[in-house]
Formats: structure tokens, C-alpha cells, sequence
């Protein structure tokens, strides 16, 4: 099975002193199961960016801690930088990286906003997947600016009461904690100390005023240079090559260039491939083409862990069983339209539904997540159920409770495999979507995306009334059997358009 990973990159609003940098970075590191990948400070910005990764516990652990360790160590009533900030820990972001989904790096975020504004009484603010209102999915507005106009605002605006903690700010200020998709912090130097060039620029190339979809951009002074300051939200559907390329052709208009470019923290390798591919005008060009990528196929590929899940499965344990199995297949099927979408992405003859692959992608890979997750959710939900089974059941008292508890694990039983399921229709029909528009070379992937689905939503559903069969709470199974019709009618609905595209792109009856 898939192990479970989070990442999180949290910055601080210090870029100066070492010492209060490596005291915040043994903090992190100090939590087991913690592994801090990169580390970068920067003298003008004064701020450091931090990334580690870790089992989901951990990583909201080792926050937790970085938090409190830096709201003792930083002032910000004496801190200066050309960075925007509100405090000691500027912002918090929570990444699902693998068997993890987006909704549980939302529920850390939640869950650490809730633990930080009790415990340590900094005002916490919820951002981007996991804000509580629309106007703060965006960081911009909550840092709007910065610590010193929310000190003199919080307590006295209704748009400046924190999410969690208290509504008054102390010298570690407040804390912006979210959760959202990998995000690239990309700088670009000019060829001039004009500073007014840079902020032009960026006031072009960002969306918030009229340039590029997924770009939000600062102009800044950074070592005597002017710095157009970048972070890219979503780089499959905004290409690094793309940015930086606009912004060279809008700095050549100001009779300067680029520099050089800068990167914070870390990047997917993805995002670089689609670099030199661009670049290189590589049109026809597979990722499986790269040596390493080819190397690690030949030489790893039982070092997914797939191996692993198919032993426990045919192990005489009662778990993992059908219903885990039905996750994993939900997870293939996922995995196979987000094959089908890249293998579409960047061909010129699909030029016209470029975008439509690229939300594919996305769409793909964070229900791959979900379901990966879901397998081993599955295997815990069937073990409370033979646990509450094995309760004492000498006394009413007992007895009682015994029930209680095995209808509360049987619920769950039955909850966990419903949501496999009408993710599994989710996937059946972006597999149809991909038959219809993506690579017609690939189109019996997609056809099998399709299939693997609907084998997810069948075994599900087995597991959903097996434990409906169980439940005393009538309304609620007639409800879970009225959702599992709902799905079976999408399901075929969906099945219907793959055959349309099998028989129309490539003749197959």
C-alpha cells in the first residue's frame, strides 16, 4: 500500500539570524518520522522557507512545534523585510503528496489552526482549500497590509476575526494555515536596480490584475537588483516555460532582461520535464524517455508497494478484503485517466482540449489520493467492526453498549465503501471524457479506467449492503441504497459514452 505523506512548508519571518533559523529547523526535526527536505533564507525578504514531509500525525506535530518555537524567538514588532507578513510563522500550508487526500490536509489544517490559537493564543487565519470564507481562500487579502495594519484592525473589523485564537495580536503576530495543491516559489532578477520596472511587470504577469491564470506576483528590490517575486499556483495549467518567457519579453520593453532566476524550496520534477520540453520544442516527447525514468521502471517496480497490498489480500486476514480492493481498483481506474490526460497534454492535434486534460490531471490524481487512502480506511473501519463484536455482553449494561458500538462501526463500514463508490463514478466518467477527447492511441486506457471503475463501484456497493443488512437504523440504509442506484444510473450512463467513442475513434464494436 501506498505510504502516507504530507508535506509542509511553512515560513518565517526571519532570514537573518542563523541561530533562531537552525533552533526553528531542530524543532521540526526533533518530532520521529520527520524529514526535513529543504531549508532557505533569504537576507532582504528576512524569511526562511522550510519544507519537510512525514505520516500526516507527525507533520501536524512538527508544526505545531515549529510554531511555538518561533513565536518565542520572534518579535515582529522589531522585524523589517521586503516580504509581506503578519507572523513569526507567516503561513502554514498542508500538501497531500501520497495516500493522503486534499480533504485530510484540510482537516490538519483545522485541527492545528484549532491546537495553535488555544494553546499558544496567536490568532490563526484558514486559507486556500481549507478557508471558511471565499475572500480568504486568497493569502493576499488576509495579509493585506500586513502586521501592522491587522494589529490596529483585528478585534475592531468583522473581516479581521481570526478563525481560531484570540482577537488581539501579541509580537509573534497571527498565523496563516491552510491547505492546498504543490506550489512553486519562483523568482526572476532583472537586468536593472529599477524597482518600478519589477512591480510593473508583475502587476502584468499576475491574475489578480489581468496576466496569467495561476500567477501571483510582487515586485521587490533583492540585492541591489530588482526582483520579479513569483508564486505559481498550479503549473500544470500554467507553465513555468510560459511565465518567464512573458515576463522576458515585458522586460525587454523597459530595455532590460532576465538576469537570473531563482527557485525557493523545492519543485515537482514534473514542472522542470515540461520546462525542457517547451524549450526544447520536443513535440513528440514521452516522459518515459528520460534514462532515469526508464531505469527506475525496469529496476523499481515492486518498490511501489502494490506487491505488498496483493500478499495481505491473499492472506488468510480478514483484512485488507473486498472492500480495500475496491478502493485500490477505484485508484487504477483514476490512475489510468490521468495517463490518458498527459499522454494528451502538449499534442498539437489536441491542442483544443489542452486545458480540459490539464483539469483531468488534477482532477485524477486527488481522487487517486482519496482511494489509495481509502484502502487502508476500509481494512480500519471492518477491524472497529470485529472489535466492538468482541465486547463484554454479561450484564444489560454491557450488552447495551455493545450494540451501540457495533451499530456506530457498522455505519462506518458501510459510509467508508459509499464514498469509494461515487468516487469510482467520478472517475468512470472522466474516463469517459478522456475516450471522447484525450489521445485516441490511448483511448482503450481510458476504456479500461472505465472498467476498473466500474469493478470499484460493484464491489463497493456489495460491501455498502452487506453492512446495511446490519443496521437497525432503517432510514439510513434506504438512503445508502437510494445513493447506490443514483450511482449505478451514472455509472451506465457513463459506460454508454465510452462505447460511443470506442465505436466512433477507433472502430471497435
Amino acid at each position: 500500500m501506498s505510504q502516507r505523506i504530507v508535506e509542509c512548508i511553512p515560513n518565517f519571518s526571519e532570514g537573518r539570524r542563523s541561530e533562531i533559523v537552525d533552533q526553528i529547523a531542530a524543532a521540526i526535526e526533533a518530532v520521529p518520522g520527520i524529514t526535513l527536505l529543504d531549508r532557505s533564507s533569504d537576507h532582504d525578504h528576512n524569511r526562511s522557507v522550510m519544507t519537510f514531509v512525514g505520516a500526516p500525525e507527525a507533520v501536524e506535530q512538527a508544526a505545531f512545534d515549529a510554531i511555538r518555537t518561533a513565536a518565542g524567538l520572534i518579535d515582529l514588532d522589531q522585524h523589517e523585510g521586503e516580504h509581506p507578513r503578519i507572523g513569526a510563522t507567516d503561513v502554514v500550508p498542508f500538501v497531500p503528496v501520497s495516500g493522503v487526500g486534499m480533504d485530510e490536509c484540510i482537516a490538519i489544517a483545522q485541527r492545528l489552526g484549532k491546537r495553535v490559537g488555544t494553546e499558544l493564543h496567536i490568532p490563526v487565519f484558514l486559507y486556500e482549500n481549507a478557508a471558511t470564507r471565499p475572500e480568504r481562500a486568497n493569502l493576499e487579502n488576509i495579509r493585506r497590509g500586513e502586521y501592522e495594519a491587522l494589529k490596529a484592525e483585528i478585534g475592531l473589523k468583522p473581516e479581521r476575526e481570526p478563525d481560531f485564537g484570540p482577537a488581539a495580536l501579541g509580537k509573534a503576530g497571527a498565523t496563516v494555515i491552510g491547505a492546498r495543491p504543490p506550489l512553486i516559489a519562483y523568482n526572476v532578477y532583472l537586468s536593472t536596480d529599477d524597482v518600478q520596472i519589477a512591480k510593473q511587470i508583475a502587476r502584468t504577469v499576475r491574475h489578480s490584475s489581468g496576466g496569467l491564470r495561476f500567477v501571483k506576483a510582487l515586485g521587490l528590490l533583492v540585492d541591489g537588483r530588482a526582483q520579479v517575486s513569483m508564486n505559481l499556483t498550479d503549473y500544470t495549467r500554467t507553465a513555468i516555460a510560459r511565465v518567464v518567457e512573458f515576463i522576458r519579453r515585458e522586460a525587454e520593453r523597459y530595455g532590460t532582461g532576465i538576469h537570473h532566476c531563482e527557485l525557493i524550496g523545492l519543485i515537482p520534477q514534473t514542472a522542470l520535464i515540461d520546462a525542457a520540453q517547451w524549450y526544447l520544442q520536443l513535440d513528440q516527447f514521452e516522459h518515459d524517455q528520460i534514462l532515469e525514468t526508464r531505469l527506475y521502471q525496469a529496476g523499481g517496480a515492486n518498490d511501489t508497494g502494490s506487491e505488498d497490498f496483493l500478499a495481505a489480500l491473499a492472506s488468510g486476514a480478514p483484512t485488507p478484503g473486498g472492500g480495500s480492493a475496491a478502493a485500490y481498483s477505484g485508484a487504477m481506474a483514476a490512475a489510468l485517466v490521468g495517463m490518458v490526460a498527459r499522454l494528451t497534454i502538449g499534442k498539437k492535434k489536441y491542442h483544443e482540449v489542452e486545458e480540459r486534460m490539464q483539469k483531468l490531471v488534477s482532477l485524477a490524481d486527488g481522487v487517486r489520493a482519496q482511494l489509495t487512502d481509502a484502502v487502508a480506511k476500509d481494512a480500519a473501519a471492518f477491524d472497529a467492526v470485529m472489535t466492538a463484536f468482541r465486547l463484554p455482553k454479561s450484564t444489560p449494561e454491557e450488552k447495551a453498549a455493545r450494540e451501540t458500538a457495533i451499530q456506530a462501526a457498522t455505519r462506518a463500514a458501510a459510509e467508508a465503501p459509499l464514498r469509494a463508490a461515487g468516487l469510482a463514478v467520478d472517475v468512470m466518467e472522466w474516463a469517459a471524457e478522456a475516450a471522447e477527447f484525450g489521445n485516441a492511441n490511448a483511448i482503450t486506457d481510458a476504456s479500461s479506467a472505465a472498467a476498473m471503475g466500474r469493478a470499484s463501484l460493484i464491489a463497493s456497493g456489495l460491501n455498502v449492503r452487506i453492512n446495511a443488512a446490519g443496521m437497525d437504523d432503517g432510514e439510513a440504509t434506504t438512503a445508502w441504497l437510494a445513493q447506490l442506484e443514483a450511482l449505478d444510473a451514472r455509472a451506465r450512463a457513463a459506460e454508454a459514452r465510452v462505447q460511443t467513442a470506442l465505436k466512433e475513434r477507433a472502430n471497435l464494436d
